[in-house]
């Protein structure tokens, strides 16, 4: 609010206050919408694989690639503790500490596929620095029997240029990627995948 000729406030127009921004994405987690939407694609992606899976041809290689962070793993623990802001050196204890749970609804998808005999491949945006931690933590949650982890080499390459990237890679070795799953549109943009699923993210944008 600004104020006008003679000391009357005029109203400017703002954006969402960042406080009420906060408030909105709380009361959508807490009210269970958050988690529900979650159980709801990873149903579908569950489903469909499996009936993927069950029309195979012969020697046909599947894969599934799962991005990691809020796909796989939830760091909304920390994001609450730190009031949704970032801090570096905050960020990096969260990380090396490997605690971060499971998305269990996205689990149950990794067990599908593997309980199928198809590949898993997690693409992620933690760079090789975060590898040793980020495996850690996925055998914490029982999420260590993929066919490789790929971390982020390049910090000046965007998401979604390093992710195609990969998927094309991947590709190149003789598999057929059946779903892609992520958060962000950055892990499906480009391609390469039969499906995609796309979980809510209401925390950040990854480009």
């Amino acid at each position: 609010m600004a104020l006008g000729a003679g000391g009357c406030a005029t109203r400017t127009r703002e954006p969402l206050n960042l406080s009420r921004a906060k408030e909105d994405v709380i009361a959508y987690v807490d009210s269970g919408a958050y988690q529900r939407q979650i159980r709801e694609i990873a149903e579908a992606a569950r489903l469909d694989i499996e009936k993927r899976a069950a029309r195979r041809r012969p020697g046909e290689r599947l894969a599934v690639v799962f991005d990691v962070d809020e796909t796989l793993i939830s760091n909304l623990p920390h994001m609450r503790a730190m009031d949704f802001g970032y801090i570096p050196h905050a960020w990096d204890a969260w990380v090396a500490a490997a605690e971060a749970p499971a998305i269990e609804p996205v689990r149950a998808v990794y067990r599908t596929a593997r309980r199928l005999d198809v590949a898993v491949f997690l693409i992620t945006g933690r760079g090789e620095s975060d590898r040793a931690a980020t495996e850690r933590n996925l055998r914490a949650i029982g999420c260590d029997d993929q066919a490789e982890l790929i971390c982020k080499i390049d910090a000046d390459e965007t998401n979604a240029q390093f992710k195609t990237e990969a998927r094309r890679r991947i590709a190149a070795r003789g598999y057929t990627i059946i779903a892609n799953i992520g958060d962000q549109w950055s892990d499906l943009d480009g391609g390469g995948a039969e499906k995609t699923y796309k979980l809510p993210d209401p925390f950040y944008i990854m480009r």
